[in-house]
């Protein structure tokens, strides 16, 4: 019989005794996990690189689909279904996160880690029904929790699961509500006149709302780009068990639990139509990590861009006047940095970073598995938080309280040589060019020179015009 209200922990001390089948070990009391965790705390005792916690509640959600499944379809005992359920339940909820201890570096396929999350499952369930942890339990992790599974077709379904939460969840919302700001920005300074640049030097003119439109737009197609890849990520593996196949599992299994997971969240997620392609390959979170680098470049264009426009204050371009969130030297009394647009930079690059990772784990498929599917969900998952903590902190910290210093915008434009580009179907490139040439050599500004070289004050005032030269900036910003 379940007793649902029974509290999280074992209220036990030192050690008991957990089996496998390679023999008998040593667990502490006080924890839920069994012999293939504990041996893995030994052997794979690598670095600092936890698994991530958001791979372990995806797992649980999959345990508890497995769960009601087998339960519906009576392979499993009513009340032992709905105590795995249970127990699945806490384990996505993150109620049972310290139970889960295990590093990145294990067996490439993940096994150790299914096994981590069966072995919880199996001695919380027993304590559910009111059964004892270890040898006492009546919970079988493999029997029970893994029934009609396998670590093979779990493990990439629970990575699948876990990218789909972490990208729509947190990635995808963050990054748009940045590009919101950014475009909000550029309406509202549509038809303010500055000097464009093209290889750092100066160029004709263009508006900053035209400016900042680009770097809105750059963000919007990333994340397009993105969401398309997610398409892939929603075909799970599971149902493929150990090479494919299915063997042990039932006829229709792997539809029911993708079923079931789409029901317990919201995703639209399907059995993958070819489970040897779904095993052997990593090639769905191969896209997802491309379409998150994607949105890398486009937010370090951005960021970059911004913290060039902020250069200053006095010594470089200083168009862009960015909050100042804390002192920026401990040296240099006054110094203001832009510390969010470096942050961001940063992220970007070890998204980049991150994702050749990806790529070259998701060629080392072998035969009918790729057994590099720990460091890959390590790494998608990261990028995915990181972007999009990034593209939050940037917003709030940075791109709403970002004004303009409008003097030293109109001086830019005032003193640009480049606006000569205006007269040169009047009167040719080369004496264009001359003028041009001119001005700069004798630092004088571009109307005195063009009027030295024969051309008239008037004409030269009616065809120099910046606000003439910037196109339909109202039209550009959809105004």
């Amino acid at each position: 019989m379940l007793h649902k209200d029974i509290p999280i922990g074992t209220g036990a001390t030192g050690t008991r005794t957990e089996t496998d089948a390679i023999g008998a070990i040593d667990v502490p009391a006080e924890h839920y996990w069994g012999a293939q965790t504990q041996r893995s705390l030994v052997h794979f005792d690598i670095g600092d690189d936890l698994m991530p916690r958001p791979l372990h509640h995806a797992y649980g959600l999959v345990k508890k689909a497995a769960a009601l499944v087998n339960g519906e379809a009576g392979r499993l005992d009513p009340d032992l279904a709905a105590a795995v359920a249970q127990a699945a339940d806490e384990v996505a909820s993150g109620a049972l996160d310290a139970e889960f201890p295990l590093h990145v570096w294990q067996s490439g396929s993940g096994t150790q880690s299914n096994m981590n999350v069966n072995e919880v499952i199996a001695n919380r369930a027993s304590q559910l029904l009111g059964g004892g942890l270890g040898a006492d339990r009546l919970v079988h992790p493999n029997d029970h929790v893994n029934l009609g599974q396998s670590t093979n077709d779990t493990f990439p379904t629970a990575m699948h699961v876990a990218t789909l939460r972490a990208v729509r969840g947190h990635t995808i919302p963050q990054v748009e509500a940045l590009a919101d700001t950014i475009g909000r920005k550029a309406r509202e300074w549509a038809e303010v006149v500055k000097i464009g640049r093209t290889h750092l030097q100066d160029a004709t003119p263009l508006t900053v709302g035209q400016e900042w439109s680009g770097w809105e737009v750059q963000l919007r197609d990333a994340l397009a780009r993105l969401d398309e890849s997610l398409e892939a990520v929603g075909a799970l593996a599971v149902g493929g068990t150990a090479v494919g196949t299915g063997i042990n599992a039932p006829d229709g299994f792997g539809d029911a639990v993708a079923l079931k997971l789409t029901e317990l969240t919201g995703l639209a997620l399907v059995s993958a139509p070819n489970k040897f392609a779904a095993l052997g390959s990593l090639d769905g979170m191969v896209a997802a990590s491309a379409g998150l680098r994607g949105v890398a470049v486009a937010l370090m264009k951005a960021a970059n861009d911004m913290r060039w426009l902020a250069s200053g204050p006095r010594a470089g371009f200083h168009e862009l006047r960015l909050p100042e969130n804390e002192p920026g030297s401990s040296i240099m009394p006054g110094k203001v940095n832009p510390t969010q647009q470096e942050a961001t930079v940063m992220v970007c690059l070890q998204v980049i970073g991150e994702d050749a990772i990806v790529a070259n784990a998701g060629s080392q498929g072998t035969f009918q598995l790729n057994t590099m599917r720990p460091v890959v969900i390590a790494n998608v998952l990261h990028s995915a938080r990181l972007l999009g903590d990034a593209a939050a902190h940037l917003r709030v910290h940075s791109v709403e309280g970002t004004e303009l210093d409008r003097d030293r915008i109109a001086s830019h434009v005032d003193r640009s040589l480049m606006l000569v580009t205006a007269l040169s179907p009047h009167i040719g490139y080369d004496r264009a060019a001359a003028i041009a040439h001119k001005a700069d050599h004798e630092g004088t500004t571009l109307r005195e020179a063009a009027t030295a070289l024969g051309v008239e004050a008037a004409d030269f005032d009616r065809i120099v015009d910046p606000a003439a030269m910037v196109g339909d900036p109202r039209r550009d910003l959809g105004l």
